[in-house]
């Protein structure tokens, strides 16, 4: 039977708690327009994480300039993935993994589900424990004691409560509040982005950003892979949960501008300001808390205008991917309102923050290593997803939140073998091309990783293509009539 809750929401841009779970937005509902969604990615996207990106592909042996071609061609174009996508929201109404049971099956679809929520937990802690050492660094500047977070345990652990309460209040509110808020507040948190980029930009070693000798074009490809899966990939899985208060009068084209362009103008600002800074100091992209090494390249009276700013765009950022968790949470089988299961997303983002602040010794390689891992197969769901939207134009609201053996969607035995194999085969076929962990000590290199795709972090790509063609070729989900 249906999973999550019901009820209504007062709308795209109301201020209302959304009691709404993952059932699909009846048409009457939809009243959205393409340029909330702007603002919602902008604001998604203008967190400090953005720099040791940059910072990466520089360490990695690019020039400034390939970089930011990197960091355009990889950033706008995975999140025109993320526009593209969300079109399947605007048509079915529903969360993007609740429409995925109508490609994979009632069963199939748990797979795909569950490596979208483990991949939205990840960021969900980062992003908790990066906002906790800015908050952290404020209060021991107003103290004038060590920001050493082991050193305070207690404080710590404060500051990541306040974090995750700050974004338990939006994200449980719902739809219209989060639209509401992430507009708002992207001009607050922007300008004081754009006061403090102005500063770190006089710290830059232009020296040094005009001698460095091009890398060749296998390490610009590398870096685009490198930023797509940091950045759009990520939230591929997430796009339609936006999408779905859409007006299905809204053009397809204006959908995916709305996706490439707001998450795309702040990151390549921001991935370019980090590849400057890391000209002169490639120390950068391994930092350890990646907040102090930004902060210590500022004036001591720049400090807490530049905490503020890191606490609220990564806070923006949070505030989407929780909400995120949650429908993920719901469609996996969890039988409890919306906002409880955005609760028990957010706890578990709280203990993993307390874990890399308190016990663990860093965080952000490993995070770069975990994100990448779960860049195969969430491309091979993508793979999959977008292939059947090309000959999809509708999905059964009843059957998207009928897991029942009558329901339409159920296949056999709740599993739709042709995209559950295509899924399969892809994540195989992209781990024989992908290193997988830390570069001075990878968890596993597959077999082809030293060929010229694998060595040019082009496994997504492959994983992708396998996974469509593969969809295509079996001849796609075939629903009961």
């Amino acid at each position: 039977m249906a999973t999550g809750t019901t009820g209504t929401d007062a709308g795209s841009t109301g201020g209302a708690l959304e009691t709404r779970g993952i059932e699909p937005v009846p048409v009457a509902e939809r009243r959205g327009r393409p340029g909330e969604l702007f603002w919602v990615w902008f604001a998604a996207n203008i967190s400090i994480l953005g720099l040791p990106l940059g910072a990466t592909l520089v360490a990695s042996g690019l020039t400034v300039w390939q970089a930011v071609i990197a960091a355009v061609l990889g950033a706008v174009g995975s999140f025109a993935i993320v526009g593209a996508i969300s079109i399947a929201g605007r048509r079915g109404g529903a969360p993007g993994l609740t429409l995925s049971r109508a490609v994979f099956g009632a069963r199939g679809n748990i797979g795909p589900t569950l490596v979208s929520l483990i991949s939205r937990l990840g960021w969900e802690t980062v992003n908790t424990t990066t906002a906790a050492f800015a908050l952290l660094s404020l209060v021991t500047i107003v103290a004038g004691t060590s920001p050493a977070a082991k050193e305070h345990p207690v404080i710590t652990i404060a500051c990541i409560a306040v974090f995750v309460l700050c974004t338990v209040l939006v994200a449980g509110l719902g739809h219209g509040v989060l639209v509401a808020v992430q507009r708002w507040a992207t001009w607050v948190f922007g300008a004081l982005n754009i006061v403090v980029g102005g500063f770190l930009v006089a710290t830059v070693d232009w020296t040094a950003v005009t001698t460095a000798a091009p890398a060749p074009a296998g390490a610009v490809v590398a870096g685009i892979g490198v930023i797509a899966a940091g950045t759009g990939i990520g939230w591929v899985n997430a796009s339609a949960d936006m999408s779905r208060y859409q007006s299905p009068s809204v053009r397809a084209g204006s959908l995916v501008a709305s996706a490439a362009a707001g998450a795309g103008i702040p990151l390549v600002l921001l991935i370019s300001l980090g590849s400057l800074l890391a000209a002169g100091d490639p120390t950068l992209a391994e930092a350890g808390d990646p907040v102090a090494a930004i902060r210590d390249l500022l004036p001591a009276w720049m400090a807490i205008p530049y905490l503020v700013a890191a606490f609220g765009g990564l806070l923006l950022a949070n505030h989407l991917s929780v909400y995120s968790a949650g429908l993920t949470t719901l469609t996996l089988g969890l039988k409890v309102p919306r906002v409880y299961a955005v609760v028990v997303d957010a706890l578990v983002t709280f203990l993993g923050a307390i874990y890399f602040m308190l016990v663990a010794d860093g965080f952000y390689t490993p995070f770069v290593a975990f994100i990448s891992a779960l860049a195969i197969p969430s491309t091979a769901w993508v793979g999959v997803f977008a292939a059947d939207m090309l000959r999809r134009r509708h999905y059964d609201p009843d059957a998207l939140v009928d897991t029942t053996r009558a329901g339409r969607y159920w296949y056999r035995g709740g599993i739709e073998p042709r995209a559950t194999t295509a899924w399969a085969v892809a994540i195989v076929v992209g781990y024989l091309f992908a290193t997988v962990g830390p570069s001075s000590a990878p968890w596993f290199t597959g077999p082809l990783a030293g060929t010229w795709l694998g060595e040019n972090g082009l496994a997504w790509v492959i994983t992708f293509v396998v996974a469509a063609g593969g969809y295509g070729l079996l001849g796609g989900a075939r629903e009961p009539r």
